[in-house]
């Protein structure tokens, strides 16, 4: 009789040596992946890192080029109208393309501006290839 509890005892603490030793692979295992996923969540952050100096870089450098645009840009309205004040048959040809910008026929621009059929004409031309 003590020999069946012997064995079965014996028994049981095999099968627990063998389920301790599966629960030991599998935490092994568990902590192999974990180990290899923060791996890769470090390199993603790295390269996120990187790409976003990357942008922050080159925003930087588009906002400086954007200013540096605007100065240039921002005497160029004045200078037009000097020089349409210097050169008063330019004025007519700025009036006539916004004429024709608004739509205005040949015979209109033709009125209102002083110029010639074929001046009227050629702006016309200009014009609807610029818009095409």
């Amino acid at each position: 009789m003590w020999l069946i509890v012997l064995s079965i005892l014996s028994a049981i603490c095999v099968g627990n040596s063998v389920a301790v030793y599966m629960l030991w692979k599998k935490k092994q295992h568990l902590e192999a992946m974990h180990t290899q996923l923060l791996e890769q969540h470090k390199d993603a952050q790295k390269n996120l890192n990187r790409r976003l100096e990357s942008y922050l870089s080159s925003s930087m450098r588009m906002g400086e080029e954007l200013h540096e645009l605007r100065k240039s840009v921002a005497p160029l309205p004045e200078q037009i109208l000097r020089m349409e004040q210097k050169d008063p048959s330019s004025l007519s040809f700025t009036q006539a393309a916004r004429l024709v910008g608004l739509g205005a026929t040949i015979e209109d621009i033709k009125q209102s501006c002083g110029l010639s059929q074929s001046e009227a004409e050629l702006l016309q031309r200009m014009h609807s290839k610029r818009d095409a």
